[in-house]
């Protein structure tokens, strides 16, 4: 697939087939995210790829109870692609029905200026990691609402201290493609200021 057909393509799929994606897929979308830019070219990202079902199983445990106190007051918003709470709450409990979810980290850091480096360098890896998905027919959604008990996160997966969690994503066969969100200021005219 073309970069730019990846780039307009790609979407926050939210409803995943069950079969497996084959290991060497995997490695081919982290190598993709590996070549991403970074501060000072740490490349200080590094990747957990989560296939266990009973990981799976805990850490949707995890988001959904979170999902389950943030969505109390729930509206449906374009930005959700309209789902109903009771459809996020699913979507939480299981990642979708995904077959993997990659946890994307990076080293945390004391400084405020090394962290927003780090957090930027790791994002970038994402960016890479979801395109590189697209372009081999996977599906993906980038998440940080698991973030939000980062503490079970940290105990489920055994992330040590010294790592900072930058965001979530399921990982497998979409079992439909949702529609393109709207893009807000699509002729780049409130977003772009020209100096020239």
């Amino acid at each position: 697939m073309e970069l730019f057909e990846a780039i307009r393509s790609r979407r926050a799929v939210r409803q995943y087939r069950s079969d497996p994606v084959r290991k060497e897929d995997i490695l081919t979308i982290i190598d993709a995210a590996n070549r991403a830019p970074s501060a000072m070219n740490l490349q200080q990202w590094e990747f957990i790829v989560v296939t266990d079902r009973d990981t799976l199983r805990k850490m949707g445990a995890s988001y959904r109870a979170i999902v389950g106190e943030f969505t109390r007051n729930w509206d449906p918003s374009p930005m959700r692609g309209s789902l109903s709470r009771e459809e996020f709450i699913r979507f939480a409990e299981s990642y979708g029905g995904a077959p993997a979810v990659i946890v994307a980290l990076t080293d945390a850091a004391d400084n405020d200026d090394l962290r927003r480096a780090n957090l930027e360098s790791a994002s970038a890896a994402m960016e890479n990691l979801l395109l590189a998905a697209t372009a081999l027919g996977l599906g993906t959604c980038w998440m940080t609402g698991p973030l939000r008990d980062e503490k079970a996160l940290r105990r489920i997966l055994a992330v040590p201290d010294d790592r900072e969690l930058v965001a979530v994503t399921p990982l497998g066969y979409p079992a439909e493609i949702p529609p393109a969100q709207a893009r807000i200021d699509p002729e780049l005219r409130q977003k772009v200021r020209w100096v020239e």
